[in-house]
């Protein structure tokens, strides 16, 4: 686990500049609130709305981003104005969350954008339940929010806007199956309010205080998840995050709050081990999110033991809250999920192969690039979606095995697809007869593993000898290759 948060492929360095940009960003939002005069609770205000900025936004484009970011206080400061109006007022601000919590959920239906501006209006609602915001602050907060999100903008479209010099990625939107409802974003939205609930009562029963955790440990274990597997994954990848991130809360928050330049450089790194960890493992970045809202704490001057030992409570409802709201409501089934990712990524294969083939065979307009950035995002979702199956707890050790199978497979598809995309981009390779077989192989394979019942047998034309001299009809029959052993894990085949 540790290695894959930290040693883990960084193509481009892309996580590292990611997570180096968010300290930065962040940092220079709490200085300039600082500048300004904002109070603590101010500068964290503004540092939580900038790292939502910096972490969430995720549109397409550089463009896309920038007007999803121009949004956020559209979204941010009402939410804020009717959760201060309501902190004195438990039952209407009780509800209020709630609906936060289903809205948020249901706005994933609208992309990227829908989904960045759902998480800020939660996470709005949160802060402020975290800082016991009044009315009276309003005009504070309002400054530290837009004088944050300037900062964070800045940094992410003018001084370090990486993502200008990088393919633009391509959208992957989830699938829009399920069972019960018709869309998957009303079953979640439905799951994720209902458990939210249980939450919320279970939570004020341990702390009228700090029962807020439990609802946002609900959220955010909803978050990035399709089947009740990923969700129960996600949710003992929460509690364990946030128990290791309790015990090294006793080691460091505990002793070193009330210093002010150790607690901002640990502030520092959390944030740093929050975005370098977020699209690797789930458990890293939790334990670098208690860490971070241990020292929150201490700066506040409410840190003690109880408070720590509390927050293990409050996430250990809110994740029991999410698993039993996914199990028992609406449930949609790991392998419906999982069945509909690979497919995508077989026929992304296919995509991606038929891009270079067009681009060596002499046309100008032909990219395999994005198509390689597409796979790569859907393999991130099929890692996802098999989670439960390949997790050191599952006790399905056949489905374990077909599942890591199925993975290895699919990333060595990947690896050759990358090859043969960079073989293409270079102007002097020539078009050879036998690309085009090779081509309408890999698609005939494809089409036997994505049609058809399981269990059926499936026909495929075993790949030819790789010839050395050529490069690209290596990768092509390396592909064909992985395609065919995939009948078996996939296809429940004997024989391919």
């Amino acid at each position: 686990m540790l290695k894959r948060a930290f040693v883990a492929a960084d193509p481009g360095r892309i996580r590292l500049r990611f997570a180096a940009r968010a300290v930065l960003g962040i940092g220079l939002a709490v200085a300039l609130c600082g500048a300004v005069g904002q109070s603590l609770t101010g500068a964290i205000t503004g540092g939580l709305a900038a790292l939502l900025a910096l972490f969430t936004v995720t549109d397409a484009t550089v463009r896309g981003q920038a007007v999803t970011t121009a949004l956020l206080p559209a979204v941010g400061l009402p939410v804020l104005a009717l959760a201060a109006a309501l902190h004195d007022i438990p039952l209407a601000r009780d509800l209020a969350f709630l609906a936060m919590v289903g809205g948020g959920v249901y706005a994933r239906r609208w992309g990227p954008r829908g989904h960045s501006l759902g998480v800020f209006a939660f996470m709005t609602f949160f802060a402020a339940q975290f800082l016991h915001t009044v009315p009276r602050q309003l005009p504070e907060l309002y400054v530290a929010v837009l004088l944050s999100l300037g900062a964070a903008a800045v940094v992410r479209f003018g001084v370090w806007c990486y993502e200008r010099r990088l393919p633009a990625p391509v959208g992957v939107p989830a699938p829009t199956g399920g069972t019960g409802l018709a869309r998957i974003t009303t079953r979640q939205a439905v799951q994720a309010t209902v458990g939210a609930g249980f939450a919320l009562g279970i939570g004020q029963l341990l702390s009228d205080q700090r029962w807020y955790w439990a609802v946002g440990a609900t959220w955010w274990v909803f978050v990035a998840t399709t089947s009740r597997g990923e969700t129960v994954v996600r949710g003992f990848r929460r509690f364990l995050g946030t128990v290791l991130g309790i015990v090294l809360g006793f080691l460091v928050a505990v002793p070193l709050h009330d210093h002010a330049v150790a607690a901002a450089v640990i502030v520092a790194v959390s944030v740093f081990g929050i975005f370098y960890t977020a699209h690797v493992s789930y458990t890293w970045m939790m334990l670098a999110v208690t860490v971070m809202a241990s020292m929150l704490y201490g700066l506040l001057g409410v840190l003690d033991p109880a408070l720590l030992a509390l927050r293990v409570g409050e996430t250990a409802v809110g994740s029991l809250g999410a698993v039993l709201a996914v199990l028992l409501l609406l449930p949609v089934t790991t392998h419906s999920v999982t069945e509909s990712w690979v497919e995508r990524a077989l026929r992304c294969v296919h995509a991606c192969t038929a891009e270079a083939a067009a681009r060596l065979g002499g046309d100008a307009n032909a990219d395999p690039a994005p198509r390689v950035a597409e796979l790569e995002h859907i393999l991130g979702r099929v890692r996802l979606s098999l989670s439960p199956l390949v997790h050191p707890l599952s006790p399905v050790k056949g489905r374990k095995g077909r599942a890591r199978q199925i993975l290895a497979l699919l990333d060595d598809c990947a690896r050759e697809v990358r090859g043969l995309a960079s073989v293409a981009a270079d102007p002097e390779a020539s078009h050879d007869v036998r690309l085009a077989a090779a081509c309408q192989r890999v698609e005939g394979a494809v089409e036997a593993l994505t049609a058809g019942a399981p269990g059926e047998r499936v026909v495929v034309v075993a790949p030819q000898v790789a010839d050395a001299g050529y490069p690209v009809l290596s990768h092509l029959h390396a592909i064909e290759r992985a395609l065919v052993e995939l009948a078996v894990p996939l296809r429940g085949a004997r024989g391919a």
